[in-house]
């Protein structure tokens, strides 16, 4: 039995890794470096494109649980990461280029997986089939794929932040600390008066887009929505989004600025640092000119500039059961943000999920799909639910988990009792099922 994977993103990866894990044969199949998206650079595997964030590490959120199930379960991108990540306060941000390499040499290195450079513009007829390819897929498998599902695909545009490097940063008007003093100082914070912000935001709302000749629509997901857009619903909306100043005090004075604009670690080395929160289509020149209003930015070089790019997704509930499987075609499953699930990490759950489902299926002629009392299970469920009407891309969180059945005092204990719970599940997944 050999199974063909298409696309070697981060659910891709992690999906062919647990099937090969079985013993189970892999056709990889990865059109880089032969072409590129618009988004992706590196001719490795799973790219981290947006961010270098997999974002919170502790059991009180729903991320930290998500990553700790996935640990559990063998994960890739969980080892990966643990391996190569830098400083972040309370959030999990990796090396993009030693994450992606370590990644791609497990894949190298595995004798079950075959690795199969190039475009796949057809969907394989015989055998199992997991297309994992990803918000970007290329235009002639997605016309493959709307022939199969019957129905267009429903699309929104995903912005990258800029990345700027660490020595052009002016620490004269920079501070560094991570908010309410959680964690180390891992934050570069770039403050700004009143004055300043004014001059800033009229300058950022005015400022001249990049033309997006290919994309369909103007559609923006929440979680991911460019600068200028949120700054666009209105004069204040900054401050309480990515330049809140609040529980950030400046160590030279002990006071809080107006607004504060963090730059987050991008590289082990510390050389290169993410915008938080600034993912952006404004033009190249208009990105320079506006975030040079930032004092700690007015010398900024930009080893990267913000990008938009297109973001597609199926209408899961109406198409996928809750294994990630077509329901029209069983010998299919779909993988990573082409579900509807939003996120690195959700991407690779759900990557490994449908390794482990088809493992099983393969075995054994069926699977045994995680509960609800776990994230890994929420996030299946979610994207299967038939009585969804508007389907969205959805960021894992303890709203899609099954509450707990008695009552807990404080959120905080209540989310980590709900992990707690949620691992037992995991552990008592394992043994029943030999993983």
């Amino acid at each position: 039995m050999t199974v063909t994977v298409i696309g070697a993103g981060l659910a891709g990866c992690e999906c062919a890794l647990a099937l090969a894990k079985k013993g189970i044969k892999v056709k990889l199949y990865e059109m880089k470096p032969e072409k590129y998206s618009p988004a992706h650079k590196l001719s490795t595997f799973a790219e981290l494109v947006c961010s270098n964030s997999l974002r919170g590490a502790g059991f009180e959120n729903a991320p930290g649980l998500l990553k700790e199930e996935m640990r559990r379960l063998g994960s890739v991108v969980c080892e990966s990461a643990d391996t190569h990540k830098v400083p972040a306060g309370g959030a999990l941000a990796v090396d993009r280029e030693k994450f992606s390499q370590y990644i791609t040499d497990k894949i190298k290195e595995n004798e079950n997986i075959e690795i199969i450079y190039g475009e796949v513009d057809k969907i394989p007829e015989d055998g199992y089939t997991v297309i994992a390819t990803g918000p970007l897929t290329s235009d002639k498998l997605s016309e493959e794929i709307r022939k199969l599902i019957g129905e267009d695909y429903l699309h929104f545009f995903d912005a990258a932040a800029p990345v700027v490097t660490y020595e052009s940063v002016d620490f004269d008007s920079a501070f560094m600390a991570s908010r309410y003093d959680k964690g180390e100082a891992d934050y570069i914070n770039c403050p700004m008066s009143k004055e300043e912000y004014d001059v800033f935001y009229n300058e950022l709302i005015n400022a001249e887009c990049a033309q997006l000749k290919e994309f369909e629509n103007h559609k923006v997901f929440e979680g991911c929505m460019p600068v200028e857009v949120m700054a666009k619903r209105g004069e204040k909306t900054l401050l309480f989004g990515p330049l809140k100043p609040v529980g950030l005090k400046d160590p030279r004075s002990d006071k809080e600025h107006y607004a504060v604009v963090q730059l987050r670690q991008d590289n082990k080395e510390k050389t290169l640092y993410n915008i938080v929160g600034f993912q952006t289509h404004l033009k190249f020149n208009e990105q320079k000119r506006v975030f040079g209003l930032i004092p700690a930015l007015k010398n900024a070089e930009y080893a990267r500039y913000g990008v938009m790019h297109r973001n597609t997704f199926l209408n899961s509930p109406k198409l996928l059961d809750n294994s990630y499987r077509l329901k029209k075609n069983p010998n299919i499953f779909f993988a990573g943000q082409i579900t509807g699930v939003e996120g690195y990490v959700e991407s690779a759950a759900s990557g490994l999920a449908v390794g482990i489902y088809l493992s099983q299926i393969i075995e054994k002629g069926k699977c045994d799909v995680f509960s609800r009392k776990t994230a890994m299970g929420a996030l299946s469920r979610y994207v299967s639910d038939e009585t969804v009407v508007n389907f969205q891309p959805m960021n894992i969180n303890f709203g899609i988990i099954d509450p707990l059945e008695y009552r807990v005092k404080g959120k905080k204990e209540k989310n980590t009792a709900i992990s707690m719970r949620a691992l037992e599940e995991i552990d008592r997944w394992k043994e029943e099922n030999k993983w």
